[in-house]
């Protein structure tokens, strides 16, 4: 029974999702235009630390090996 009762809720929250997205469009892109500039720092700066830290590894691996 709780299977049929997610599917249920699920559907309700999607047609929800779409009503607001059409009833508040504007309020969407204007959040949407806010929002994208800060995750893609995040984003960004995320990247550079794991890049960085992957380079941190390979020179430790490379200095195990030269051991």
């Amino acid at each position: 029974m709780g299977k049929y009762l997610s599917i249920v809720v699920g559907a309700v929250v999607v047609i929800l999702g779409l009503l607001g997205i059409v009833g508040w469009r504007s309020d969407l892109l204007t959040v949407l235009k806010g929002s994208v500039p800060a995750i893609l720092i995040f984003g960004g700066a995320i990247a550079v630390i794991a890049g960085l830290s992957e380079l941190k590894d390979v020179e430790a691996a490379n200095k195990s090996e030269n051991k």
